[in-house]
């Protein structure tokens, strides 16, 4: 690679004997005959501002400011004149923050510090350093800021020690070290493990080094391209084919504080619906209005929960958004009824085009022309792409009131009692083009609240297009029924896209290694900022094997979207397929989800309000864990955590029959299935970055033989975890008391939230919020229950609390000073059952020693 050291802001004009190599950019737009490279290479000036520092180099400048303590903003531009201060992805009250910097400038360097964090630019390099407050160098140019004409690219310096996460749902090992990324919306129909780009355009990271995290996000809607190490060994790099040099730094130390510094800048998730995390049942496409009610009744009849079915693109006449066949589907409003009387909520597809079938009665594209809400041509004439329903046109989602006109389109459905919408095809994808979208020269209009009115290529919008599109769905939901909370998925996005829509991992295979490859996807679009995430189970292109379903259906339970989805022509994929015997494992993992779904619940809230994913790397949870502080999960093959207390442990290679390790944080564990305490042995560590042997700490193992019909899943200790009676969805109330599944170990707590499930009446406090804790001495346990938080009223009349690793009959028990006799010891499984009153106050539960 040629990297300049032209100094100051020097061009050079003639590079014409070689090639300069820029990674991953589009080689069209290289010229190999004259360069006009930029390099920033000199501080000519600097002025010290109330929250940073504005650098310049000549006429060039770089901008460094301060949101917060622990967040910072960098811009750099060529000319005096910053790109407008804008962002479709960063939240406006977290871009105009602002937090009092100490300047400071000394001998060859200047910059400034805040609480946490010290900045410093070299005066002769312009290079930039940031560092804790302890001098511990956090993130550190390894050359000049580069512009190759509207193209720009940025280097650091990679530590050995180093790892790198998210980025969306990228393919590969969780670990982006290595690999070099392009983002770049892009319809990748059967991606496979060297497939990119795919369907998100996510440009941020998080970086972890010896136990201290930062995260790094590159606020750019153009193709933009990320390299670890692939290039150079010892740096790493990103830049983008236009737009502006805006990247934000959010330091940690600790990788959760990183995920709830991005949350900060770029939004939070919703509180979903609490439909949205029962299982899911969906393919392209039940045809017929008869066979969609045949596979609703048969859920029912079979006794296999579940709360959505899914109509893919044929209920419509033509394949048109925003129609419905009414040969195939004759009573379709009757049908939306009869499916919410059988507690299912009806999800439909609506694609992101609209045919182009003027003068035909299609009444989208009537309103859509009058209001001219569509994407242009370079000449004024209105863009025609191919897709689905043949000639389409396209929304203009950067206009607001196109997206208000888009909202408007699902009245009809949502007043029929549609449950939520399926945004797909908007990367977008066009057919029948090498591009795959459409040409990079179509005008989209800019006329948006926080932007200046302008025109702008098709090159800049697209990675943003689909968030957009999203967007214009969610918003024209909530303006329909202001008291319900909308349920949007979507198949392409931008960063803040969390703020509009769950998302999926797009069309996945029917193979073992995709169900490999979903654990690392889902974790990094979790670390991304989407929670709401889930893969097809089951895989989309092909046929499931009957085993393979089986496996995906077992892991697919602990994702927060549980969706089963496959294509036309291939075999059937429901829970059933393959006879009662794998129906009745199938079943059994179903219905854990529903007596898991209070758990699952409370994951949901938390992340509403944190920005935590709920579907976790155990690095999130074990920073320190290793004895060099590198990520747990370098070791652990494809294990996940879902919240801070449940470890899930698929085997890395699930269609093997090979024993595999299971490695455990160095805390206590338990069987999730069982509730016996596990008796791990110590496992060997090894230093990742070099290899070298550690010696055996504090890691600890156990070797696992893989069942096709058991998962692995284990309890971390000091968990209180509640569960539910099964129900064959969660609109019907639960019988029967609430269980408290109680894990004794150290710092043992747990929590619950409870609400209606689907309006916003949590905002007003009715909702439902209790705390536990517990204790152990002496032989005995004290277990505190909290007062309830909140008005809302619980479905439970009794608390059922089981208490695992208990080895003998106790002596007293009491419950608020009132001693308590309904009791059951259970010698063999080593756990003790109490069954308490429900109490808003709590009570404190106390069990002696025999």
């Amino acid at each position: 690679m040629h990297k300049s050291r032209l100094g100051h802001l020097a061009v050079a004009l003639s590079l014409s004997c070689c090639v300069v190599n820029l990674p991953y950019l589009r080689a069209q737009s290289v010229k190999t005959e004259v360069s006009d490279l930029i390099s920033l290479g000199r501080v000519t000036s600097a002025t010290a501002l109330p929250n940073g520092v504005d650098l310049r180099d000549g006429k060039a400048r770089i901008e460094i400011t301060a949101l917060r303590e622990d967040v910072l903003r960098v811009r750099v531009s060529k000319a005096e004149k910053m790109s407008e201060d804008a962002s479709w992805a960063v939240l406006a009250g977290a871009r105009t923050s602002s937090v009092a910097t100490i300047y400071g400038a000394k001998g060859d360097k200047v910059g400034f510090q805040t609480k946490v964090l010290e900045v410093s630019v070299d005066r002769a390099t312009s290079r930039l350093t940031i560092s804790d407050r302890r001098g511990g160098i956090l993130l550190q140019d390894a050359e000049p800021v580069e512009f190759h004409g509207d193209r720009f690219r940025v280097y650091k310096r990679m530590p050995e020690q180093e790892h790198y996460f998210g980025l969306g749902d990228k393919m590969g090992p969780l670990d982006r070290r290595g690999g070099a990324y392009q983002m770049w919306n892009t319809d990748q129909y059967r991606f496979q493990e060297s497939s990119d780009p795919l369907y998100k355009a996510i440009p941020f990271f998080l970086a972890d080094n010896g136990g201290r995290s930062y995260g790094l996000f590159l606020d750019n809607t153009w193709r933009t391209s990320f390299d670890f190490g692939k290039e150079d060994a010892n740096a790493y790099s990103f830049g983008a084919d236009g737009g502006p040099v805006d990247y934000y730094f959010i330091y940690g130390p600790k990788p959760k504080q990183v995920v709830e510094g991005y949350a900060w800048l770029t939004g939070q998730t919703p509180l979903p619906p609490r439909w949205s995390l029962g299982f899911q049942q969906s393919r392209y496409s039940y045809m017929t209005e008869a066979r969609a009610r045949e596979v609703a009744d048969r859920m029912r009849a079979d006794r296999i929960p579940c709360d959505a079915l899914y109509l893919d693109i044929d209920f419509q006449v033509g394949n048109a958004p925003f129609t419905v066949n009414q040969e195939t589907f004759p009573k379709f409003s009757e049908f939306v009824e009869e499916l919410k009387d059988k507690h299912f909520n009806l999800v439909l597809i609506t694609d992101v085009h609209i045919a182009d079938r003027p003068n035909q009665g299609y009444a989208p594209y009537d309103s859509g022309a009058a209001g001219d809400h569509f994407v242009k041509n370079p000449d004024g004439s209105v863009f025609v792409g191919k897709v689905w329903p043949g000639p389409s046109v396209f929304p203009d989602f950067t206009r607001k009131q196109s997206r208000d006109w888009w909202g408007t389109l699902y009245k009809q459905f949502y007043d029929e009692g549609v449950a939520g919408f399926w945004n797909d095809m908007n990367e977008p994808s066009v057919f029948e083009v090498a591009s795959k979208t459409m040409p990079l020269d179509v005008v989209h209009r800019i006329d948006e609240p926080g932007f200046l009115p302008r025109s702008a290529s098709h090159a800049e919008i697209h990675n943003v297009y689909g968030m957009e599109n999203s967007r214009g769905t969610y918003e024209g939901l909530l303006k329909l029924k202001p008291q319900q909370r909308p349920f949007v998925l979507t198949r392409a996005t931008y960063a803040g896209g969390q703020r509009y829509a769950a998302t999926w991992t797009g069309d996945n295979s029917s193979t073992w290694n995709h169900l490999r490859m979903s654990t690392p996807m889902l974790l990094n679009l979790g670390l991304s900022g989407f929670s709401m995430v889930g893969d097809d189970i089951g895989g989309y292109a092909g046929s499931s094997t009957q085993d393979l379903l089986t496996k995906w259906i077992e892991v697919g339970e602990f994702n927060p979207i549980y969706r089963d989805h496959t294509e036309k022509f291939t075999a059937d994929q429901e829970p059933w397929v393959g006879g009662p015997e794998v129906e009745a494992v199938r079943r059994r993992y179903i219905e854990d989800r529903y007596r898991l779904m209070p758990y699952l619940y409370t994951l949901a809230e938390e992340n509403s309000r944190t920005g935590v994913p709920m579907m976790r790397p155990l690095f999130l949870e074990f920073p320190d864990a290793t004895a060099d502080k590198h990520p747990l999960d370098l070791d652990a093959g494809n294990q996940f955590m879902l919240g801070a207390n449940l470890l899930i442990a698929p085997a890395p290679y699930p269609e093997a029959p090979d024993d595999y390790q299971v490695t455990f944080p160095p805390v206590g564990w338990y069987d999730y299935w069982t509730g016996a305490k596990i008796a791990s042995a110590p496992r060997e560590a090894v230093a990742v970055s070099t290899g070298a042997a550690l010696g055996v700490g504090a890691l600890q193992s156990v070797k696992i033989k893989p069942e096709v019909n058991v998962l692995p899943v284990f309890v971390r200790a000091g968990s209180i975890l509640p569960f539910a009676p099964v129900v064959q969805s969660t609109q019907e109330k639960p019988d029967g008391p609430l269980t408290l599944k109680v894990y004794p170990g150290e710092g043992c707590e747990g929590s619950l939230y409870q609400d209606d499930g689907i309006s916003f009446a949590y905002k007003a406090k009715d909702f439902l919020r209790v705390k536990y804790s517990c204790d152990s001495a002496n032989g005995g346990l004290r277990l505190r229950v909290g007062a309830r938080e909140g008005s809302f009223q619980p479905w439970w009349n009794e608390v059922e609390v089981t208490i695992f690793d208990w080895k003998s009959a106790p002596g007293k028990v009491t419950y608020g000073g009132e001693t308590i006799s309904k009791l059951h010891f259970d010698e063999s499984a080593h756990s003790l059952t109490i069954t308490l009153p429900e109490k808003a106050e709590g009570g404190e539960l106390e069990i002696g020693a025999k």
